[in-house]
């Protein structure tokens, strides 16, 4: 396990993380302009994205032990702890720049996804509100111009007092 395949998991890391903020971005313009016809889509690339960063972590995360190993520090150091530890001068600036752009991504992350969370949760509300609305329905006209206000057709009308008995 070489520094140097760590740095190169560290990229694609990084590219993940970017390529999520670009999808949670795609996912937010679809719930602001109220095209949710393909926010299913959106969130299901939003899950492949998780899916690849979690197998990029974990690939990391075992190449990153080995290479604390091999500087001889413990197996589970983090990433600041091994750039703190790095034998060789361009390895400590070059993983310290790893996790700040890495800091920077999963924070622009955060916002994103709560943004999305509160737009989702907005669109939910709106959505129970309208179903809740139909049965109350706006008035119509009838054929004969007169006011109808939302009963069914076929039905009778209740009336106060039945003129006919």
């Amino acid at each position: 396990m070489s520094a140097q395949n760590l740095s190169a998991l560290l990229w694609q890391e990084r590219e993940l993380l970017e390529l999520l903020v670009f999808k949670l971005e795609e996912e937010q313009l679809l719930l602001t302009s109220g095209r949710t016809r393909w926010l299913h889509h959106a969130t299901r690339e939003v899950e492949q994205v998780l899916e690849r960063l979690r197998d990029t972590g974990l690939a990391r995360a075992v190449h990153a032990s080995g290479v604390a190993e091999s500087w001889g520090i413990d197996g589970t150091a983090t990433l600041r702890e091994l750039a703190a530890a790095a034998p060789d001068e361009p390895w400590g600036e070059l993983l310290t720049a790893h996790l700040q752009a890495m800091t920077v991504l999963v924070a622009q992350i955060g916002a994103l996804r709560d943004s999305n969370q509160h737009f989702l949760k907005a669109a939910s509300r709106s959505a129970q509100e309208t179903l809740a609305g139909i049965g109350t329905g706006a008035g119509t006209y009838a054929a004969d111009g007169a006011a109808s206000h939302g009963h069914r057709r076929g039905h009778a009308q209740p009336t106060l007092l039945d003129k006919d008995m």
